[in-house]
Formats: structure tokens, sequence, C-alpha cells
């Protein structure tokens, strides 16, 4: 079956003691090669990000428990720890790079630890793990004018083409955020599919520039991973991620760019009222 729902895995720094600001979103070495065997052990097979389009946009078969293992940013980690596992199970794997953050001539800054080189890059290619994009300096794409809009994510896959010699398929959204004009945007840049976050399976009728994926962090047990890629208790497992998601999007709605760290704080606020109503309005039927 082509069109059944797929596990789509969202990492991002793969490492032993990964920068503060990396941590939550990382896991260890150990839990990656463990969470590895698990897929192995259960059958799964991974595909590209690519594959996966080509499967759903022609009608055409993927193999049986078919999985996408996708990492964000393009930690060093990645080559230096994820690599091994990977090649031990011969799984192949998406990367979505953010080319300004990348070490080498394009580098811009900003990055939260220490980033792939262009030559890691090349040589995770060349291992069977499909590039793709994730702008140029990470932004939150639906908070910018067209004009940045246009050259963060056309930079970016001019970038990608230059230094592998052929332009990407795939792109994912920079903290999962996008817009109907930021699909369109990703569209018109040459991209055929793009990744949101959404923490639920991934599913054709989603459309190619929406489709969900789910987080693996630091926190991320070996149970509650197992959990996951069969696809049980998602609603369970990320309804505070959800909550957070939808503080999100009303503090979002209308306003300009404010400080990543200022709206998460708000934005729990907002879910801690809401717990806190729900709650008082339960204790008085």
């Amino acid at each position: 079956m082509s069109g059944g729902p797929v596990p789509i895995l969202m990492y991002h720094a793969v490492a032993h003691a990964p920068a503060r600001a990396a941590y939550g979103l990382s896991v260890s070495p150990e839990a990656f090669a463990e969470q590895m065997r698990v897929l192995a052990d259960h059958g799964f097979t991974p595909v590209t990000t690519a594959r996966l389009a080509a499967a759903w946009r022609g009608g055409g078969p993927l193999p049986p428990r078919p999985l996408l293992i996708t990492f964000d940013d393009g930690y060093e980690g990645v080559h230096r720890h994820a690599l091994p596992a990977l090649s031990e199970h011969g799984f192949p794997a998406t990367l979505f790079a953010s080319t300004g953050w990348l070490r080498g001539a394009h580098e811009t800054g900003g990055a939260l630890d220490l980033m792939l080189s262009w030559d890691q890059v090349r040589e995770l290619a060349a291992a069977g793990v499909e590039i793709g994009g994730h702008s140029h300096t990470h932004p939150q794409l639906d908070q910018l004018r067209d004009e940045p809009l246009w050259y963060e994510i056309r930079h970016c896959r001019d970038v990608l083409t230059a230094e592998l010699g052929h332009p990407p398929e795939s792109f994912a959204y920079p903290y999962g955020y996008s817009s109907r004009r930021v699909r369109d945007t990703v569209r018109a840049a040459g991209f055929g599919i793009s990744l949101a976050v959404g923490n639920a399976l991934a599913r054709r009728a989603q459309g190619p520039y929406a489709l969900e994926r789910v987080t693996v962090r630091r926190s991320t047990g070996i149970e509650e991973f197992e959990r996951l890629v069969e696809g049980r208790g998602i609603g369970r497992l990320y309804a505070r991620d959800r909550a957070l998601t939808k503080g999100y999007a009303v503090l979002r709605r209308g306003r300009g760019l404010v400080g990543a760290g200022r709206q998460r704080l708000t934005a729990e606020r907002v879910v801690r009222n809401t717990v806190r109503n729900r709650k008082a309005t339960e204790a008085r039927v």
C-alpha cells in the first residue's frame, strides 16, 4: 500500500554533550543507535523524502512498513554519530540543511552548536543521505516579507545545487512554521515536497507541502519511541506540544516577528491558563 500513514521522525543534534540551546531537541548517540535497532527489529524500511514524494505523486509502491528518518539544521553529530548507526542497518535518511549555518564559504553565523562542513555534507550524500533545504539562515519564514522569503528559500536551493551538483527535491520549514504564501514560495522555488512538524503520522491527504512529522527529543525513552513509530497513542504523547502550537498560532496571528523565547513563555502561559480553567470547570460540574 502506498497511501497509508507513514511515520516521519524528526531529529536535530546527535551528541553526547550538545550546546544548551540544542539540548532538548538532541538525542545521545547511544539512544539513536538503540532507536535504529528498534526500527530494524520491528521490520521498518526507511526511505528518503524524495522517494516518498515520488510514490505519493505517481501512485507507485513503497516498501513494507515505510518510515522516514530526517534531521534538521545540519549538526556535526549527524556525520560523526548518526551515520555509523544508519550505515550499520543500511538505512537511508534525509538531512534538511540550513545552508548559512553550515561551516564554510556560505556561513552567516547564528548556529546553535557545531555544524557540518560541506565536505561532511557531501560524504553524507555519498553514503545515501538525501540532502534537502531548510532555508539559508533559519528564520520563521511566515514572518518574512516576500523578497526576503524568496531569498531564504531560493538561495538555500541555489547553494545546495552548487555544492552538491544537483538541485534538492525536498524542504523542511524552520520551526515547522508555514503559511499558504510560504508553501507557494517553496513550490515556486522548485522544491517538490516539504515537511512541517505537527507530531502526527504523515498521510497523503495532507498534501506534498504540509506533511507532518513526529519529534524525537532527549527525553524520548525507548518504550515511547516504540509507541510513536507504531502510531500508538501519538495524540497523548504530544498533547502538550499541540497545545503549545495552538498557543503560538494565537500569538502569531496578525503580529510581527517577536523573540522565540518570549513567544514560548507566553504560549506556555496560555496553555497553563487553559488547563487551569478547564480543571476549574470540571470541578464545578
